[in-house]
């Protein structure tokens, strides 16, 4: 790393609300890279993840809709992305298709569910399609002589921009994704709706939390009060919606091949998104007993909601029962009196047993008062349980057993690009990984004096990565703060339990709103 930052340089730092030494430890990592990530098993429902019977499901759901009657639960959607991600095959497709010849059609000759042409021969099945017909007929046009003409790229023309519905502009959680006669719902309202079952109070508040791109706000915003008080009666609930957006304190700079920083035309500093591990802050803002989080695409038709409703207070009512139980051994602490030997080993062993954290080796051998430090250490953080569903594609980045930096072993969840992929043993441990985190999380991020943790002591600054990129056709390296899941969330108190595959139902392309779980009709 030769060049050095400037006068003119930590100005720009400084209006970012950034330090000079977090902008030199992000090009030292460019430097030298993270280390990966050192993993001792996968975890599995034999060690690591807990299958619930229905007694204990029963008794959490219980626990819950007790505690939800008069603490504060903030549902938590992370929103902040582009729904042009959704459209990329279409986007490609349209920039080479020009026409009718046998050439320009071979573009389709792909047929599985993911591909162009699967797209055109279900586009009336989906949601928006009445409304794509409306963008159709105010630019003169008609649908069924453009199919016949195979005109393909007028009606994605009419879709994705500015002359018609502009979807490929707008924030994924405005998209169409599900129809109920005559009505269609947004992945936003799929979310709201789903809250009101699960996220309310006694009192019908509920209170949904999403993060945006900040010129999107004011979307989402006309959007809610487009249908705020047909919801509010039909659930019998008072929303209380609010947004947050990604703080620029949290982005990334840029760096070129020799990572010196990049400059624009102009000779400024170039810095990126750091990812969603940058909206731990966003997280920690919030004033909630309890936090549900879920991504914004990850809704289901309400036919196939009640798997959702239940296990998100299954999760929640679990959390709140080990909780109960740490912050009565927090308050214990705090009295020396009560700290006998034999009460240590009580609390020691709900640390190994149901706190899934294994002590380094060396414990053995220490004394009482080393032995009550680890406990207060381990006991006052913070705590989330993660549903975790049955992998049934490929092994990728989900539920591990990792030993930590301070020698203990315990539970993380674990992207597959963490993963040293060139040794054999750990390829062996991720290929032998049974189910993967849907990012479905019930969270507390308060302490047993009920003060908000500060978050950001918590994260492994180790677990970031850095991928190749472009800027205006030029190679750029960016770098990704630790995951909000997994690096971000290294140093928390982690529960799996095992959810059914029905509380997953991603929409990562267009084309997932075909499947049955997103349909009026199987």
């Amino acid at each position: 790393m030769g060049a050095k930052l400037t006068t003119d340089d930590r100005s720009q730092i400084a209006a970012k609300g950034m330090s000079t030494s977090d902008v030199e430890k992000q090009l030292q990592n460019f430097e030298n890279g993270f280390p990966p990530i050192r993993l001792v098993a996968a975890a599995t429902v034999k060690h690591g993840i807990q299958q619930l019977s229905q007694r204990r499901i029963d008794e959490f759901v219980e626990l819950y809709r007790n505690y939800a009657e008069n603490h504060k639960v903030i549902k938590f959607v992370p929103a902040s992305g582009a729904a042009s991600r959704m459209f990329k095959h279409l986007y490609e497709f349209r920039s080479f298709y020009r026409g009718t010849s046998e050439d320009q059609l071979d573009l389709l000759k792909d047929r599985g569910p993911d591909s162009v042409y699967y797209f055109f021969e279900h586009i009336r099945e989906f949601s928006f399609f009445p409304e794509l017909l409306d963008a159709l007929e105010s630019r003169n046009l008609d649908f069924e002589t453009i199919m016949q003409e195979s005109r393909y790229e007028k009606i994605l023309n009419s879709m994705l921009t500015d002359r018609g519905l502009e979807y490929g502009n707008l924030p994924k959680a405005l998209i169409p994704f599900h129809s109920y006669g005559n009505e269609e719902r947004t992945a936003f309202a799929e979310h709201l709706a789903e809250a009101a079952y699960y996220a309310s109070s006694a009192n019908g508040n509920c209170y949904v939390h999403f993060t945006s791109l900040p010129q999107h706000v004011e979307l989402m915003e006309a959007h809610f009060k487009g249908f705020c008080e047909v919801y509010e009666k039909r659930y019998n609930v008072h929303y209380h919606v609010s947004y947050s957006i990604q703080h620029p304190s949290t982005d990334v700079i840029a760096v070129d091949r020799e990572n010196d920083p990049f400059r624009d035309e102009n000779g400024k500093l170039v810095f990126r998104p750091g990812g969603h591990g940058a909206l731990l802050k966003n997280l920690g803002d919030l004033d909630a007993d309890l936090l549900i989080v879920k991504n914004i695409d990850n809704v289901c038709h309400d036919r196939l909601k009640e798997d959702t409703y239940l296990y998100k207070k299954v999760l929640s009512g679990y959390l709140i029962a080990l909780q109960d139980q740490m912050f009565s051994f927090l308050n214990g602490l705090d009295n020396p009196t009560q700290s006998s030997m034999k009460v240590i080993e009580t609390m020691w062993s709900f640390v190994e047993n149901k706190l899934n954290i294994i002590p380094p080796p060396e414990s053995d051998k220490w004394k009482k008062e080393e032995k009550v430090d680890y406990l207060r250490k381990k006991l006052n953080r913070p705590i989330r349980v993660c549903g975790m569903v049955e992998n049934e594609g490929e092994p990728g980045g989900g539920p591990f057993w990792v030993i930590n930096s301070d020698g203990s072993t315990s539970l993380q969840i674990v992207e597959a690009s963490q993963i040293d992929r060139k040794n054999p043993a750990q390829e062996l441990i991720l290929q032998n990984s049974t189910h993967f985190n849907p990012v479905d999380l019930v969270c507390s991020t308060r302490n047993y004096k009920g003060e908000a943790f500060d978050l950001s002591e918590f994260v492994d600054p180790e677990t970031g990565f850095i991928s190749e990129k472009s800027i205006d056709g030029k190679p750029v390296k960016a770098q990704e703060l630790p995951g909000l899941w997994n690096g971000s969330m290294s140093d928390w108190n982690t529960i799996f339990i095992e959810v059914p595959l029905t509380t997953f139902n991603p929409v990562k392309i267009i084309n997932d709103l075909l499947r049955p779980e997103h349909r009026e009709f199987q």
